[in-house]
């Protein structure tokens, strides 16, 4: 049998009262659900359309209530688009170009941020500027360098960079490659320098450094990057339409001018094609999203 004993009142602390939330931040609060709401507006409108009867939608409306629903066109979408191939174009462009990209990206990123290299900052400036050039301006040159470039057979069937998957993967690593560095780079100059003196003082290398050291310690902003760059790699539509001619090899956005007729579209097909081309997305963000907002906010707090 235990007996309680009180503590003496200078002991005892108060617990704080709550203070009231401030009504700026409840307007704040409404503002984020508003502009949260519009991005969910059209996903959630194409995911109704894909379930109700393209008769239904043309007699009732969009925002009618539904008569009926199915998953009919999931299945139609799936077939008639052949999703699965090109699906599988799409992972062959985006997952090589996100792990190169972020390969790349974490070398430069290190000789910037934990090698006294001169110009380092001049150097970093000029991988932020790439990132402010608009690439519709580079179409034009890029397509005549890609059809001047010749490749061997065995890397591939076209002969040239043109209309090859390693000419789309190395426009995605060039484009994405400056962002990857500029965001890299400020991560890593966060972590404190005592840790590679003491590595220097253990005797190891600056490949050691990197390798066992600060890649480990980059791991949130790298899997922050990761989501970033599939997605955006993933949704690209422009350069595979500019930079691919054979229908076979095209990505998984552009499977959707498959399920449009000649004469007639039904929209209500197409949603359920595009809610398909859009679901690896959401899973990849699914998986990765605390991570994603762990990446996000490193360095938003001191102490």
């Amino acid at each position: 049998m235990t007996l309680a004993v009180e503590k003496p009142a200078q002991v005892r602390q108060a617990v704080p009262a709550k203070k009231p939330r401030h009504p700026l931040r409840w307007l704040l609060y409404a503002f984020l659900t508003v502009i949260g709401l519009g991005w969910l507006a059209p996903l959630a409108l194409a995911v109704y359309a894909s379930l109700r009867p393209y008769e239904e939608t043309a007699r009732l409306g969009y925002f009618s209530l539904p008569e009926h629903l199915t998953i009919d066109y999931y299945t139609e979408a799936w077939t008639q688009a052949e999703l699965p191939k090109y699906y599988l174009n799409t992972l062959i462009v985006v997952i090589p170009g996100v792990i190169i990209t972020l390969l790349l990206a974490s070398f430069v990123a290190f000789c910037i941020s934990r090698l006294r290299i001169p110009g380092r900052k001049v150097l970093l400036i000029v991988f932020t500027a790439g990132n402010l050039l608009p690439p519709q301006v580079l179409i034009t040159p890029l397509y005549t360098m890609y059809t001047w470039i010749e490749l061997p057979g065995w890397i591939s069937d076209s002969q040239s960079l043109y209309d090859s998957y390693l000419g789309l993967i190395l426009i995605h690593v060039g484009f994405q490659f400056g962002f990857c560095v500029f965001v890299m780079a400020n991560f890593m100059g966060t972590i404190p320098v005592e840790i590679d003196e003491a590595a220097l003082v253990d005797g190891a290398s600056a490949w050691r450094r990197y390798r066992q050291l600060i890649l480990p310690l980059c791991r949130p902003v790298l899997a922050a990057l990761a989501t970033l760059q599939f997605t955006w790699m993933y949704n690209d539509f422009l350069w595979a339409l500019v930079l691919m001619s054979s229908g076979d090899k095209l990505p998984v956005t552009s499977a959707l001018n498959n399920l449009r007729g000649q004469f007639f579209t039904d929209y209500n097909l197409l949603a359920a094609g595009s809610v398909l081309v859009a679901l690896p997305t959401l899973i990849i963000f699914q998986m990765l999203h605390k991570q994603f907002v762990a990446g996000l906010t490193l360095g938003a707090t001191k102490g």
